[in-house]
């Protein structure tokens, strides 16, 4: 027997239960986005690297980006991920538009990473932005926007958690610990990396860093203050509209949240499995300019990204995906001998011209057969046409769900079909 040729590493094939789950995750997204108002818009799946190099973050693109020459030199890379797209977008519509804008996405995007739980090379992503407006109100709302969609999917706050920080709120911490400013990235860098590393290594990537052993331990002290958002009032705000939300007990505050990117300037956040399997579900945050930095005007925005390889895990872990039909068909049209297929075929496209999604039989199978055959997909509605039923003008029409059956004058087909469906 020849070898099947494998999948490229890290990516999925989507059977039909999976691409219905997909949609499933889509089709909630979609529900959710539009209940605050927001549009949805795509970019491209190419980009020049020089986008992500400005403002991604230097292991974005040296590492986890697919990155290749195109036949005139140009470095081209397989997003990574969207903001830069949406921030360039943006910028060259930047004067017809008005603002703020509400937008999200969801589709595939591409980072060189090594294959774990929770994480793939080719992946689903769920993106959603508001900018042009920069108060802890527009930090509140996106925030909110994935609180929802958790409750719309039937995730609770003993399951997923929102962590949120405020990055000048960090910015205020390391001033006060005299931390020098050209380190500020570096540390923040450290502070994402804390629960990725051991102890000692995380001490020893801190002091490599150029942090003196005071800085370290005031740094730790910080790190477990769970109090330190009250000396934020953006922070204090946004839990504030929250908990009017009826919201508030899907947030809390955790000084460790800083997120990897480099473009985040104000409020950050992530959502967690509480149990702490595999990597965050979401991340996103506050972003002062990345219009600007992509050639547009000055413009501050705040978004997220929410991947479905974590979200389907968990999804599944806590039981809350539906049962899917191995089948869109609602109705089986039979055929009884192959003299009266052309009358069957009449059947099925009666039954698709009224909007009911219908298979027809293509196989000389015998009768047991078929009715097995669409009890085994899950269709629920089975119609025979014989020759006694043709002679008759009648069709026979067999529930099996409710294992009724009856005979239906043809002209009564429709009405009689939608009534057993509704």
């Amino acid at each position: 027997m020849t070898q099947i040729i494998s999948p490229v590493k890290g990516t999925r094939d989507f059977y039909p239960e999976d691409m219905a789950i997909r949609n499933w995750i889509y089709g909630k997204m979609r529900e959710v986005s539009q209940l605050f108002g927001y549009v949805e818009f795509d970019g491209p799946f190419l980009e020049r690297i020089d986008l992500y190099a400005a403002k991604s973050g230097e292991e974005l693109v040296k590492e986890q980006a697919f990155v290749f020459p195109d036949r005139g030199g140009d470095l081209i890379t397989l997003r990574p991920e969207l903001t830069p797209s949406l921030a360039r977008m943006i910028a060259e519509k930047q004067k017809q538009l008005v603002f703020p804008q509400r937008w999200w996405s969801f589709g595939p995007f591409w980072r060189y990473e090594r294959p774990q739980k929770g994480r793939t090379r080719e992946f689903f992503q769920w993106n959603v932005d508001m900018l042009g407006s920069d108060t802890p109100e527009s930090d509140a709302e996106l925030i909110a926007v994935c609180a929802t969609f958790f409750k719309k999917v039937g995730l609770s706050p003993d399951q997923v958690m929102i962590f949120i920080n405020s990055r000048e709120l960090m910015d205020s911490v390391l001033k006060k610990l005299e931390i020098q400013p050209d380190l500020k990235m570096a540390v923040f860098r450290l502070i994402d990396r804390k629960d990725k590393l051991s102890f000692q290594q995380w001490q020893e990537f801190a002091l490599s860093l150029g942090l003196t052993q005071n800085q370290f331990e005031g740094l730790k002290v910080v790190l477990n203050d769970k109090n330190l958002w009250m000396e934020s009032k953006d922070l204090a705000l946004i839990m504030e509209i929250l908990e009017r939300m009826d919201l508030g007990n899907y947030v809390t505050f955790d000084p460790q949240i800083i997120r990897g990117l480099d473009y985040y300037t104000g409020v950050v956040f992530e959502a967690r499995d509480m149990d702490r399997e595999g990597r965050a579900i979401l991340g996103g945050g506050h972003y002062g300019n990345l219009v600007g930095d992509v050639g547009g005007e000055l413009l501050p925005g705040v978004g997220f990204a929410m991947g479905d390889v974590m979200l389907r895990f968990v999804l599944e872990k806590y039981n809350c995906l539906p049962e899917f039909d191995n089948t869109s068909a609602k109705v089986l049209v039979t055929v009884f001998d192959a003299t009266l297929y052309p009358d069957s075929l009449v059947i099925a496209n009666i039954l698709r011209n009224a909007e009911i999604p219908t298979i027809l039989v293509s196989e000389n199978q015998k009768l047991q057969k078929q009715f097995k055959y669409a009890d085994r997909i899950g269709v629920p509605i089975v119609l025979v046409l014989g020759p006694e039923e043709k002679n008759n003008n009648i069709v026979t029409v067999k529930n099996l769900k409710t294992r009724q059956q009856e005979n239906v004058l043809f002209e009564n087909l429709v009405t009689s079909i939608k009534d057993q469906l509704a």
